[in-house]
C-alpha cells in the first residue's frame, strides 16, 4: 500500500509540473485561453485526490489543513487565477511527496534492517550440505554459514572462532569476535571464515524475527505531538479562515483571500513532526536502540525518572565464580576441571556457569559416568574414576555427614557450590552474580542527559542489593519486591514525573507496561518483557540507553523548532497577502520555500551526533 501511495503521489506531481509548464509555454505564445484551459486540466487531478483525503480524513474524526488547500485551489478558479491554481497544485503535490521522500529516507536505515532477512539457510545433511527454506530450520540443526552471510536463526556456535559484524543491530563499529560455544544472535553478518552453529529457536522465534515485528509496528505508529499537531491545525485553519474572509470583506477584493489562503497551505505542521520522529526512530536503531513507534520516542524525551531492575541491567544477569576456597590439597583447577564435568550433565542455571567458565579457559572436560541429580540440590557421579559430589553446601554437607558451610565465608548474593571428591570436601567455588563494569559511568552518563532520579527495583533481598549497588549512588533501592509492588512502585513515581523503567525477566513485564516508557534488556530476553516494553536494547547494555535519549530529545526539539519557525513564517506571510502585498502566485512559491525548509530542517535528525560516537576531528 505504501509504495502504491507513492506512486500515486509521484503521478500527481508529474501531472500538476506538466499542466503548469505547458500552461507556460502557451502564455508566452500569446495563447492566454489556452493556457488557462491547460492549467485547469492539471489542478483537477490534484483537486479530486485531496477532496477524497479530506472526506476519508473526515471519516476518522479528523480535520486538518487539506482544507485550506482545497479551499485555496477552488477559489483560484472560481475567481480567474489559474496560473495561481496550478501552482498550488504543484505546490501541494510536491510537498506531499517530499514528505513521502524524506520519510522514506528517514526509515532507509530500518529498510537496511529488513533487507538483511534471510530467506533460506545452509544445513548439514548426511554428510552433505543443502539449502532449505529459512522456515524448515527447527532447533538443533546444525548449519553452515558462509563468509557475508546473514546468521539465519539464533544458536550457539560450534566451530573454534567466528567473527560477526553486528553493526546494524547493535552499533558496533567493528566485527567482535565469538568463541566455541558462544550464542549467536540471528541478522548478524559473517565477517569471517565460514562456520558452524547449531540452532537454538526456529525462525520466527529468533532475534532477527522479533525485530523485524517491531520495526513494522513502529512504522505504523504516530505520536501524541503527531496528534496535538492536528489539534493546533484546527485552530490555524480557523485562523486562516477568519484572516481570509476578513480581507475580502474590508477591501471587497476576493483575490485578497485568494492569496490568503495559498500562503497558507500546506502547513508545517502536518510535516515537520512526523519526518522528524521517524528519523528520530531510525537514528536510535542505527545504535541498538529498537523503539517501537514514534510515541515511546516522544516519551522518551520528556523521562525524568528511571527504574532499573537488578539481574541483567545493573548485573551481568548470569552467576560467575568470583573466589574458590580450597581444602585437602586439591588446586583451583582440579576443582574446577571436576565441578565443571560432573555439572555437564545438569541443565541448572550454576552448573553451566560452572561449565562455562571451564570451557573458556581451555579445560578439556572429561564425560561423566553414573550420574545421579537431585533437582534444586545437586549431582553425583564418577569422574575420571572419582567419586564426585557437587551442589549446595548443606547437600554436600549431609552427603559427607560433615559442615561445609561453616568451614566457608558467604557474601550477601553468592552461592557457594561445594565439591567433594572420594568422600573428601575438596572445597567451595563462590558465585556470584557481578556488578556491570560499566555501571557507575553508565549511571552517570544517564544523569547528563536529564534523567534526575534514578531506583533501583528488584525481587533480591535487601543486603545483596545493598551490596551490588553500593557506591552506584542511587536515589533509592527498593529490595524484596514482588512484580505487583514493581507495578505500584512505577505508579507511584509516575505521579512525580515521567518514569521509564529497564528490565529483562518475565516478573518485569506489568512493570514495564504501566510504566512512560519501558525497555526490555536484549533482543533474546524473556518474551514476556519484549512484548510488554516500549523500547527494545538489541545488546545487553543499559549504556546503550543514553544515545537513544539523546537523540529522542533532539528529535522531539527539533520538530517544535520546525513548528514554530513554520508556521511564524506563514503567519507572517498570511499578513502580507492580507495587506495585498502578496498575488495568489507570489504567495504559493513563498509557501513552498518554507515547506522545503521546514522538511530539511526536520531531517537533521538524521544527522544527530551522540556521546556514543567519536567527536568529530
Amino acid at each position: 500500500m505504501q509504495e502504491i501511495g507513492r506512486r500515486l503521489k509521484t503521478t500527481l506531481l508529474a501531472i500538476a509540473v506538466s499542466g503548469l509548464l505547458v500552461g507556460l509555454v502557451l502564455r508566452l505564445l500569446g495563447l492566454s485561453a489556452p493556457a488557462a484551459v491547460i492549467w485547469s486540466i492539471g489542478v483537477v487531478p490534484v483537486l479530486f485526490f485531496l477532496v477524497l483525503e479530506i472526506v476519508r480524513s473526515l471519516a476518522r474524526g479528523e480535520v486538518g489543513l487539506d482544507v485550506v488547500a482545497a479551499l485555496s485551489m477552488s477559489a483560484a478558479l472560481l475567481f480567474g487565477e489559474e496560473l495561481a491554481a496550478a501552482v498550488i497544485a504543484v505546490m501541494y503535490s510536491g510537498g506531499t511527496f517530499l514528505e513521502s521522500f524524506a520519510e522514506g529516507r528517514a526509515r532507509r536505515e530500518m529498510r537496511d534492517l529488513l533487507s538483511r532477512v534471510p530467506r533460506t539457510a545452509t544445513r548439514h545433511v548426511n554428510g552433505g550440505l543443502e539449502d532449505v527454506p529459512l522456515d524448515a530450520v527447527k532447533p538443533g540443526d546444525r548449519l553452515f554459514i558462509r563468509q557475508g552471510e546473514a546468521v539465519p536463526v539464533d544458536g550457539q556456535l560450534v566451530s573454534s572462532v567466528a567473527f560477526l559484524d553486528t553493526s546494524p543491530l547493535t552499533g558496533e563499529s567493528l566485527p567482535a569476535r565469538y568463541d566455541d560455544g558462544a550464542e549467536l544472535m540471528s541478522g548478524a553478518m559473517n565477517a569471517g571464515e565460514a562456520f558452524d552453529m547449531v540452532a537454538s529457536r526456529s525462525a520466527g522465534e529468533s532475534t532477527y524475527a522479533g525485530i523485524v515485528r517491531l520495526v513494522e509496528a513502529a512504522q505504523q505508529s504516530r505520536a501524541p505531538m503527531s496528534r496535538m499537531a492536528d489539534l493546533w491545525s484546527i485552530g490555524f485553519l480557523a485562523v486562516t479562515v477568519i484572516l481570509a474572509a476578513g480581507a475580502w470583506w474590508l477591501t471587497g477584493d476576493p483575490i485578497r483571500a485568494v492569496a490568503v489562503l495559498v500562503v497558507a497551505t500546506p502547513c508545517p505542521l502536518i510535516l515537520a513532526v512526523p519526518v522528524a520522529l521517524v528519523a528520530g526512530m531510525s537514528r536510535a536503531a542505527h545504535f541498538g536502540v529498537l523503539i517501537k513507534g514514534a510515541a515511546a520516542l516522544e516519551a522518551m524525551a520528556r523521562i525524568k525518572t528511571l527504574i532499573l531492575d537488578k539481574t541483567g541491567t545493573l548485573t551481568e544477569g548470569r552467576p560467575q565464580i568470583v573466589s574458590v576456597d580450597l581444602t585437602a590439597g586439591f588446586s583451583a583447577t582440579e576443582l574446577l576441571r571436576y565441578a565443571a564435568a560432573l555439572d555437564q550433565a545438569s541443565r541448572h542455571p550454576v552448573g553451566q556457569a560452572v561449565v562455562a567458565q571451564a570451557q573458556a579457559q581451555g579445560m578439556v572436560l572429561p564425560v561423566p559416568q553414573a550420574v545421579t541429580e537431585f533437582p534444586g540440590e545437586g549431582l553425583s557421579g564418577r569422574v575420571d574414576g572419582h567419586d564426585v559430589l557437587v551442589g549446595g553446601a548443606g547437600f554436600v554437607a549431609a552427603r559427607l555427614g560433615a559442615e561445609a558451610e561453616s568451614r566457608h565465608h558467604k557474601a550477601a548474593g553468592s552461592v557457594l557450590v561445594a565439591v567433594a571428591v572420594d568422600g573428601v570436601l575438596a572445597g567451595c567455588l563462590v558465585m556470584a552474580d557481578p556488578l556491570r563494569q560499566e555501571a557507575g559511568t553508565m549511571l552517570d552518563g544517564l544523569r547528563q542527559e536529564g534523567i534526575s532520579r534514578i531506583l533501583l527495583a528488584t525481587g533480591d533481598r535487601a543486603d545483596v542489593a545493598e551490596r551490588v549497588t553500593a557506591g552506584l549512588g542511587l536515589d533509592g533501592v527498593h529490595a524484596g519486591l514482588t512484580p505487583d509492588q514493581k507495578v505500584a512502585l512505577v505508579i507511584a513515581e509516575r505521579k512525580h514525573a515521567a518514569v521509564m523503567m529497564v528490565g529483562d525477566g518475565i516478573n518485569d513485564a506489568p512493570a514495564l507496561a504501566v510504566a512512560d516508557v519501558g525497555v526490555a534488556m536484549g533482543a533474546r530476553g524473556a518474551a514476556a518483557s519484549a512484548e510488554a516494553a516500549d523500547v527494545v536494547l538489541l545488546v545487553d547494555r543499559v549504556g546503550q540507553l543514553r544515545p537513544g535519549i539523546e537523540i529522542a530529545r533532539r528529535a522531539r526539539h527539533i520538530a517544535l523548532e520546525s513548528v514554530a519557525v513554520g508556521i511564524g513564517l506563514s503567519v507572517l506571510a498570511m499578513i502580507a497577502a492580507a495587506f495585498g502585498h502578496l498575488v495568489p502566485v507570489e504567495g504559493a512559491l513563498l509557501q513552498e520555500v518554507i515547506d522545503v525548509a521546514v522538511i530539511l530542517n526536520a531531517l537533521r535528525v538524521l544527522r544527530v551526533r551522540t556521546s556514543a560516537e567519536p567527536a568529530a576531528s
